[in-house]
């Protein structure tokens, strides 16, 4: 797999811009355009458009409430964003363009924003002082350890999406520049199978991975 490097920089060359920073914002923006949209003019007795949003929230509801348990539901917004996103850039190789998470600074971005809503979430349920002293437990001479693991779980996350997803994006270039040998129309239809597997399968997959892990870290570390 080819480099990553900047689409265009700023500041002379201080601040760059890859391929994957600018799909995140056009996925965020078409995100934000076509929710505005879909949730327009919701009526008491739903057409088939709102059934299927309906049925959507109704899901991701669940699926946080069996997860986290009822006191937690309202992440439900949180996680279904957080699915939605991820789930946008897993999916992105299937109109030619390389997922962004395929960039381990994007992935490890992610993985950040779950480390600090995971951190503030057990500060509000349990107040600063709390918060630190469930560093020490079940006995303080685990501290090292306990801090370790909060620190390597923004960074599995990453890595693990990250691994996939590259690795994924790595077997279709290859199966492309194999067809190519082969000849241009060899690279029509035969791929099509892969990209199921690898962009759809694969993404989706590695989607509910992340989530799934993100919700019970929640759950665990705000317990603690």
């Amino acid at each position: 797999m080819e480099e990553i490097v900047p689409v265009f920089t700023l500041f002379n060359g201080k601040l760059g811009f890859t391929e994957g920073i600018i799909v995140q914002w056009a996925i965020i923006i078409l995100f934000f355009i076509f929710s505005k949209i879909f949730v327009r003019n919701l009526k008491e007795n739903p057409d088939k458009r709102q059934s299927v949003l309906e049925i959507i929230v109704e899901y991701i509801n669940n699926l946080v409430k069996d997860n986290m348990g009822e006191k937690r539901k309202g992440f439900a917004p949180f996680i279904g964003a957080l699915a939605a996103f991820i789930l946008l850039m897993n999916l992105s190789g299937m109109v030619g363009i390389a997922p962004p998470t395929r960039d381990l600074s994007i992935t490890l971005s992610l993985g950040a924003v779950v480390f600090i809503v995971i951190q503030a979430y057990t500060i509000k349920e349990h107040g600063i002082k709390e918060y630190f002293v469930g560093y020490t437990k079940p006995v303080a001479v685990i501290l090292p350890i306990n801090i370790m693991e909060r620190i390597m779980l923004p960074i599995s996350l990453s890595l693990r999406l990250f691994g996939n997803i590259a690795a994924a994006t790595i077997i279709i270039e290859l199966i492309y520049d194999s067809l190519g040998n082969i000849g241009w129309i060899a690279q029509i239809g035969i791929p099509i199978p892969f990209h199921f597997y690898f962009d759809i399968f694969d993404g989706a997959i590695q989607m509910l991975i992340f989530i799934m892990l993100t919700m019970i870290n929640i759950k665990i570390i705000a317990e603690h």
